[in-house]
């Protein structure tokens, strides 16, 4: 298995991977299940959601040095804005049998939700505060990109 923290300095955009998740269901609704290893690639280490998000507020605004995550829209939708510090990529998750694998190294923005959406993000971690990279700056730095003057 690669280094995580040297995948962090090399993923890119296009290493974030839009999954079909199983569905398993009839006329008296459906079931999504999402095992490790099997639906992601990775073990998962915590759940977690978010909901009742005020109208244009974003949420997010990290990147991550280890940690890979699998993002859900459960219900309504919402845009990520994924960017590797070089590239911007915009994905809208509007299904829950679709899921967002977002390496580590990638700065991601949630934005645009709509009225009652929920995230729910499977991570490969436990929280961590020194896991994350908060600071854009400091993500450039990590990414060995020269910020724009």
């Amino acid at each position: 298995m690669p280094d995580p923290v040297i995948q962090a300095e090399r993923s890119t955009v296009h290493d974030c991977k839009l999954m079909d998740l199983p569905k398993i269901g009839e006329r008296k609704g459906w079931i999504t299940p999402i095992y490790g290893q099997e639906h992601v690639p990775f073990d998962i280490a915590r759940v977690y959601y978010l909901y009742d998000i005020p109208g244009g507020a974003t949420r997010a605004a990290h990147a991550h040095r280890r940690l890979q995550q699998l993002m859900v829209s459960v219900l309504g939708s919402f845009e990520i804005v994924l960017d590797d510090g070089r590239e911007k990529r915009v994905i809208t998750l509007n299904r829950p049998y679709y899921g967002l694998y977002i390496p580590p190294g990638i700065w991601r923005e949630l934005v645009n939700f709509s009225s009652g959406a929920i995230c729910m993000v499977l991570a490969s971690e436990y929280y961590s505060e020194p896991e994350y990279i908060r600071d854009y700056g400091a993500f450039l730095t990590v990414k060995g990109v020269r910020p724009a003057v």
